[in-house]
């Protein structure tokens, strides 16, 4: 075995640049054999009545974990089933109405053939990912997805990883696809997602949190700098809103207003506030989820949002404070 120690740095540098090479050129691979096979991948998912039974051992099995996950999360329900532990069991998880998704990369893997008796007697679609388009499993199998590889990244072209990697990617096309194909919206994502700041996003509306009524930091856009200053300090919010005659929305002064215009203008008391505003504030709509107005804070590094009515009327105010409070920033 070769000593570590006579690996030096830039060697090491180059044995991953072409790891990620090999991975890449890999996955890379798989966009020319996207063909009718896997149109009817797509289709037999997602006409299924019931769920996607994802099996593989090793470090197959491991990828068909995240595979199958995956799928949960963007409104195909599956499940991992390990090949080994089927014929003591858990085979059981097989219905009529599922579709199986069956990985190997020679398609001669022992634990999974033993299982495909089974998913004959059903009479369940079998969908291979595969290397092996003459193995088994590719011959007993309704949908064969080619994953094969030129070669592995390992230097003893053994250890599974360009296989894996390129599998990986096949699994995610796939998800993808039928994401698209269901009409899978940020909403149904939110829904599937129930814990963090994504989910808790989704059990709250702007209109919820908002800052409204006599709370409500408005002002003409008519009045003078100085007295827009004390609104904001009133109000604790760091912003004011401010409104034409009618009342709509024109524009908002907020702590950093503020302090370029004290440092751009020395008699800055004396300006109306219309002058040193900043107009064409960012809003959003009452009944929107407020992921989404967390999502318009962080893109655009502001802490409020102005909620206005069909008339661009103001009628509230959403304070990254109050995202806070309510757990989800």
């Amino acid at each position: 075995m070769q000593n570590s120690l006579t690996i030096n740095g830039s060697e090491i540098i180059c044995s991953a640049k072409e790891v990620f090479d090999i991975e890449a050129n890999s996955v890379l691979k798989l966009k020319d054999r996207l063909n009718e096979n896997f149109l009817r991948a797509i289709e037999i998912i997602y006409n299924s009545k019931g769920k996607v039974v994802v099996t593989g051992m090793g470090k197959s099995g491991l990828v068909g974990r995240k595979i199958a996950s995956t799928l949960c999360s963007t409104g195909t329900p599956a499940v991992f089933l390990h090949p080994a532990e089927s014929t003591h069991g858990d085979s059981g998880i097989i219905s009529r109405n599922d579709v199986v998704i069956a990985i190997s990369n020679s398609g001669e893997t022992q634990e999974l053939l033993n299982l495909l008796p089974l998913i004959l007697r059903f009479g369940v679609p079998l969908i291979a990912l595969t290397g092996g388009l003459n193995s088994t499993l590719a011959q007993k199998s309704d949908v064969v997805l080619d994953i094969s590889v030129e070669r592995e990244a390992c230097p003893l072209n053994k250890a599974p990883t360009a296989s894996t990697t390129a599998t990986l990617a096949m699994g995610d096309a796939i998800a993808v696809c039928l994401l698209k194909k269901r009409g899978f919206s940020y909403e149904d994502f939110l829904l599937y997602h129930p814990s963090g700041s994504l989910g808790k996003g989704i059990l709250y509306k702007v209109g919820e949190l908002m800052i409204k009524g006599d709370l409500l930091p408005v002002v003409s856009q008519e009045v003078n700098f100085s007295d827009a200053i004390k609104l904001v300090s009133e109000k604790k919010l760091g912003t004011a809103l401010l409104v034409d005659n009618t009342g709509k929305l024109t524009g908002v002064l907020t702590d950093g207003d503020i302090r370029r215009a004290v440092i751009k203008h020395p008699d800055a008391r004396n300006l109306k506030v219309k002058d040193v505003m900043t107009v064409n504030p960012k809003i959003i709509d009452i009944n929107e989820l407020c992921a989404k107005a967390l999502s318009i804070m962080e893109k655009y590094s502001i802490t409020s949002l102005a909620v206005v009515d069909k008339n661009d009327i103001p009628i509230g105010l959403l304070h990254i404070h109050d995202l806070l409070r309510a757990g989800v920033a």
